[in-house]
């Protein structure tokens, strides 16, 4: 087997409307990883964003509040490579070689396709249906060796597994890394302030259902002193918040956004009242997540920095993908 760098490489589309669960379930890891020694790519994936229509302004300020939110949330652009999919064409290049390994019942499979397209598969676009392929191919152009996922993109994962494995068992090479997914921690999937049985979505119509990125802290304190709650104090034990999915949700946050365990959470909050934890969340909440919003304005307030941040990840990015997209092309036939 080759040996190949480590490297981990993520990326979040920039469709608006950042939340807590963005942060907990992605960005906060994200930002310790660069303190491991691994090499660490996070991308803009503005064209995955289009397989369904995007308005274009917003798609420019999305962009680049999504760019802002990662550098508040502790991305170092020098540390890492921070760039938007758009401005690496090795992306898409090797999408096209990868369009042509997948095949068309792996693409049919996918929850995803199935969930978006729904009833009305004629009408979905083909880039919807064939975006897996643009994933595999996000992820490959790296040798990325880990992608940290949540437990809704495991599935498309295993699809960049599989096109990797087909593409070096046709050719008879070692060449595409076999990507390992990093699933770890208490808050991987943030649930809804209302209902602790749906996940904290931008969709939902209730603004008080999810931390907005962009909350200052009063709105942040609020929501949370209102989120729904069961009658009973919480548990004594981490058992106990099993079938208690409210509860369990706010002690995840918790357990997140302070860097400790459950079991660890637990011991200091079990049986307490609801009207003492929340406030206790509220503050902590606070404390951690305000000054990311108030980085994030001061950030978007010069755009043209950001984009300058952008052009220079995007440079750092291709000469790590350029030469792989050429040695692909070696190994697939093509001349020149």
């Amino acid at each position: 087997m080759a040996d190949f760098t480590p490297r981990v490489f993520s990326g979040i589309q920039p469709s608006g409307g950042l939340t807590l669960g963005n942060y907990l379930g992605a960005l906060k890891r994200f930002a310790k990883l660069q303190d491991q020694g691994i090499e660490t790519l996070y991308c803009m994936v503005d064209m995955h964003a289009i397989t369904v229509w995007q308005n274009p302004d917003d798609l420019r300020r999305r962009t680049r509040e999504l760019a802002a939110f990662y550098i508040a949330s502790g991305i170092d652009p020098e540390r890492s490579i921070l760039f938007n999919q758009s401005q690496v064409p090795e992306h898409t290049q090797l999408a096209w070689i990868f369009n042509c390994v997948a095949r068309m019942g792996w693409m049919r499979r996918m929850t995803q396709w199935k969930e978006k397209a729904g009833k009305n598969a004629e009408e979905a676009s083909l880039g919807l249906f064939a975006y897996p392929a643009l994933m595999a191919a996000d992820i490959l152009a790296y040798h990325a060796t880990h992608v940290p996922v949540g437990e809704d993109q495991k599935q498309h994962l295993e699809l960049t597994r599989d096109i990797a494995a087909k593409f070096n068992h046709d050719y008879g090479v070692d060449f595409f890394p076999v990507t390992e997914p990093m699933i770890e921690g208490p808050a991987t999937r943030v649930m809804s302030l209302r209902d602790g049985s749906r996940k904290m979505s931008k969709s939902d119509p209730s603004d008080m259902s999810r931390i907005n990125m962009h909350d200052d802290a009063d709105t942040i304190a609020q929501k949370f002193r209102k989120a729904r709650t069961d009658p009973e104090p919480l548990p004594e034990t981490a058992a106990g918040l099993e079938d208690r999915p409210e509860a369990r949700n706010l002690v995840n946050i918790y357990a997140a956004l302070s860097d400790r365990g459950i079991d660890e959470v637990m011991a200091d909050v079990g049986g307490k009242p609801f009207s003492e934890f929340k406030p206790m969340l509220a503050d902590l909440a606070v404390e951690k997540l305000a000054p990311i919003s108030t980085e994030m304005r001061r950030l978007m307030a010069d755009e043209a920095e950001i984009d300058r941040i952008l052009a220079r990840g995007a440079e750092r990015a291709r000469t790590i993908a350029a030469p792989i997209l050429r040695r692909t092309y070696d190994i697939v036939g093509m001349v020149g």
